[in-house]
């Protein structure tokens, strides 16, 4: 290590950058023991499903880009839930409610399978060695954080209903605080059968049967077929080239590459890099973002929707180019204007992290169970949250407050996979590492990771300040812009300036305060490269690349720690 302080750690050798320290320290010894990347991401995430479990978990599911040095190929694990086989589009019409919450708003959970298809490609180190420091902390017990304490005051109800929750987070009657000690021994026991028999212990075995038994006495529709037909989907990642770097993230349905595509492909046609900077270039960043929310909601499952078109076009720079001419310098326009057909979908909660190790494989990994403590439900005789993710399908009949109707691309069927806005990436330049982003706060992730983006590669922010700087929010509808003014766990004051504030305003744009919406992890590799003055005929004379310090950031605004191997 040669120096670390508090949200930023460098490294020559390797690093982990998740929503909590000690999740990064575990990923990091992974490292240490000559871990690949994903066997860091593993154990990291296996850790976050236990000290976080309000947004993560083996419950959930996930996506997961993964790039190989030693090949330069990059996948996209899409682990992301499933539709039940006993699921319909008319499943919630009498009780809208249940799509939300409760145990019928449950996916077909993914995490676990696309882990070990990821570990079974990639990994170093003995599946069960992945799983001991979860096991110790979910049965051994582990201290609250900040975080995690807010979370549960503000759920107080959702706790207060479900028995497995209030066990584990209200135990002798009163919410856990920051600084108490929590205990999942039952989940632990479920990790330990999976840890020895590997995912079989969940898809097919007797983990898997008493979580069903518990999700149907609960009111859901989950089967052990739905388990057993569960199918990680392994593709090569989407790739985008866009302002000098290649981005790798995934494919439909989740729709986080596409929208970053289009929105960087909308500054990039304005011809000048500038186009993006200041005042003005936050202006036009608000405008190609309401577009592309637009445009967005026009994906689904490519398995099931034909969406070949909508991909072509947000991925097409001429066809940025036709949306960057509706955009103007010196106004924005009611929500109409922006052709959007259908209603918005709402992703909730997620939690993400970034891994790089000493052969400079990289990882980028969302994961999530959708809201806050997912369905509500913690499975009494297995310790686990079970996801709401049915709540990312629409239905026919939805009303929302936009009164737009609900897109049919979206609509539920059994097995398919709902609409996304997670936006794990890998950045590219000549080939070499240089950049691994990703970011939590549901439909918020997009802005979120964009802005990292463009402060460091495009404007030229150092890391850590490319995450602390202020950002702004838009969704389409409503048509405000919300932004940044909070302090965070360590301190930091966070806030759009009033100058930013202003210009805005005196074009149009209606301006919300809001606390953290987006939360980003972030990986930056400086490049050092070495001429071969040496060289002998016929041989490669161009610069060689090694590889360069590494340096990870932990997003403050959700209290994370990074750590290095």
């Amino acid at each position: 290590m040669i120096g670390s302080e508090g949200n930023m750690i460098e490294s020559e050798i390797g690093v982990v950058a998740s929503d909590d320290g000690r999740c990064s320290e575990v990923g990091a010894s992974m490292l240490r023991q000559g871990g690949h990347a994903v066997d860091a991401t593993v154990a990291t995430v296996l850790c976050l499903g236990v000290v976080f479990q309000v947004s993560t978990g083996i419950g959930g599911g996930a996506t997961m880009i993964v790039q190989s040095s030693s090949t330069l190929q990059t996948h996209a694990f899409d682990m992301r839930e499933t539709a039940p086989l006993a699921a319909s589009q008319n499943m919630y019409e009498k009780n809208p409610k249940a799509k939300i919450l409760g145990a019928l708003s449950m996916g077909v959970p993914g995490q676990l399978a696309g882990l070990h298809a990821a570990w079974l490609k990639h990994g170093r180190l003995p599946w069960k060695t992945l799983f001991q420091p979860a096991i110790k902390l979910a049965k051994d017990g582990f201290i609250v954080s900040p975080g995690l304490a807010k979370f549960i005051a503000r759920e107080s109800d959702k706790i207060a209903n479900d028995p497995g929750l209030r066990k584990v987070y209200a135990p002798n009657g009163k919410l856990l605080k920051v600084g108490d000690l929590c205990c999942n021994v039952e989940l632990g026991h479920s990790l330990e059968a999976v840890a020895e028999q590997g995912p079989e212990a969940f898809y097919n075995g007797v983990i898997g049967e008493k979580l069903v038994k518990d999700v149907r006495e609960a009111g859901g529709i989950l089967t052990m077929e739905d388990l057993q037909n569960y199918k990680v989907e392994i593709k090569d990642a989407m790739t985008v080239n866009v302002m000098g770097y290649t981005i790798y993230g995934m494919p439909p349905p989740s729709s986080g590459t596409l929208g970053l595509s289009l929105v960087l492909n909308i500054l990039d046609s304005y011809g000048s890099p500038n186009a993006a900077k200041g005042k003005l270039g936050l202006h036009r960043l608000i405008e190609a973002l309401k577009h592309m929310f637009a445009i967005r909601m026009n994906l689904g499952d490519p398995n099931f929707v034909n969406i070949s078109d909508t991909v072509s076009d947000m991925l097409s720079p001429s066809f940025a180019k036709k949306v960057q001419h509706k955009i103007f310098d010196n106004t924005t326009f009611p929500t109409e204007y922006y052709m959007n057909r259908w209603s918005q979908v709402r992703n909730h909660g997620t939690s993400h992290l970034c891994i790089v190790d000493a052969d400079r494989n990289a990882v980028s990994m969302t994961t999530t169970i959708n809201y806050h403590f997912g369905a509500g439900v913690l499975s009494p005789s297995t310790g686990i949250v079970i996801n709401n993710e049915m709540d990312d399908f629409f239905t026919p009949t939805e009303t929302s407050p936009d009164k737009l109707p609900p897109a049919p691309t979206n609509f539920i069927e059994p097995n398919k996979r709902p609409l996304s806005a997670m936006t794990p990436i890998i950045i590219t330049k000549d080939d070499s590492l240089v950049g691994v982003i990703g970011g939590s706060g549901g439909v918020n992730i997009m802005p979120a990771v964009i802005q990292v983006f463009l402060n460091h590669f495009i404007k030229g922010m150092n890391p850590l300040d490319a995450v602390l700087s202020p950002r702004i929010y838009h969704k389409l509808i409503p048509n405000a812009v919300s932004y940044e003014k909070l302090n965070t766990y360590d301190g930091h004051h966070i806030e759009l300036s009033e100058d930013n504030r202003l210009f805005l305003e005196e074009r149009g744009h209606q301006m919300d305060k809001a606390t953290a919406l987006g939360v980003t992890q972030f990986v930056v590799q400086t490049i050092k490269t070495t001429t071969n003055v040496n060289g002998k005929i016929g041989e490669d004379t161009k610069s060689h690349t090694k590889h360069g310090i590494l340096i990870a950031i932990s997003d403050p605004r959700k209290g994370g720690r990074p750590a290095a191997a």
